[in-house]
């Protein structure tokens, strides 16, 4: 990319802002946005799409995250036959798949049981300490309180607590 700062992202044109997007931040939704006649390994491959990796190498980068997730084992199965905790884990290794710096979490917990919330964050914590930036927008005071810094928004202002 031309601009060296984010600073200057609104210069960008379309394909970069495209790339920066693809390249350096990672989605994970409450509902898991997984598409549903790909199987697993076929979801945490979609970013890969637009890289000139070679098939071999994107297969080997979606089955290591999978593995490191502890779903390596789902690879073939499709979002159907998965449980809410393996949704999560699909979409949280789709994130992080192209090397995401920055993982933008909007109720990443918001579907799953207690249980499942806790590894979630477990793991999403995990990421943080290894050099990931986790904003993560929740109304669930448990998962909040994962966050070092949190902020809430009271009428239209966001204040730190």
């Amino acid at each position: 990319m031309k601009h060296k700062s984010l600073l200057a992202f609104y210069k960008f044109s379309v394909t970069e802002k495209a790339k920066l997007r693809n390249e350096k931040f990672g989605f994970v939704v409450q509902d898991f946005a997984l598409i549903s006649h790909y199987s697993a390994l076929k979801n945490v491959m979609l970013p890969l799409e637009y890289t000139k990796l070679s098939k071999k190498e994107k297969i080997e980068r979606a089955m290591k995250l999978m593995e490191r997730l502890g779903i390596v084992h789902r690879a073939k199965a499709v979002p159907a036959k998965l449980s809410g905790g393996q949704k999560q884990r699909v979409a949280i290794a789709r994130a992080l798949v192209n090397h995401a710096d920055i993982l933008l979490c909007d109720e990443p917990t918001g579907a799953l049981d207690s249980k499942t919330t806790e590894d979630i964050m477990a793991l999403l914590m995990e990421l943080n300490r290894e050099g990931k930036t986790l904003v993560i927008v929740t109304h669930d005071e448990k998962v909040a309180k994962y966050c070092k810094k949190q902020y809430v928004m009271n009428d239209g202002k966001f204040v730190q607590v």
